[in-house]
């Protein structure tokens, strides 16, 4: 993870050439966060073909909140790696955890596949 610098370097810039790793601010105060995207996808390492993904992240912030284009973009770099789901939520969570300044225990990842195959894989860290 990168050293946390008080300015941010995507927020503000189109594309994702500006992307530095995940980016936080000071918590204003908050107890709780929860995010939630869509657009997660990532590579079955067997089959090759694309998994989807809806994930959600809840976090109890004690000094940093994580900045939401830098979370978008973060997810985006997984598009084209190989990851099982139920690796992948732990991949994030470990990631987020570091970034926030947390325990792993003070991070919540839950990636709901979409169905492929006629099965739906939901994995929570």
């Amino acid at each position: 993870m990168e050293t946390r610098s008080d300015e941010f370097v995507a927020l503000g810039h189109a594309g994702s050439e500006h992307y530095v790793g995940l980016e936080t601010f000071p918590n204003p105060g908050v107890s709780q966060v929860e995010l939630r995207s869509d657009e997660l996808a990532a590579i079955c390492p067997v089959t090759g073909q694309p998994d989807l993904y809806v994930a959600t992240i809840d976090y109890r912030p004690k000094k940093l909140c994580v900045e939401s284009k830098s979370l978008k973009l973060y997810l985006a770099g997984f598009r084209n790696e190989g990851h099982f789901c139920e690796a992948l939520a732990v991949r994030i969570r470990d990631d987020l955890a570091e970034a926030l300044e947390l325990e792993h225990e003070g991070v919540r990842v839950t990636l709901e596949q979409k169905a492929r195959g006629g099965i739906t894989i939901t994995a929570s860290s």
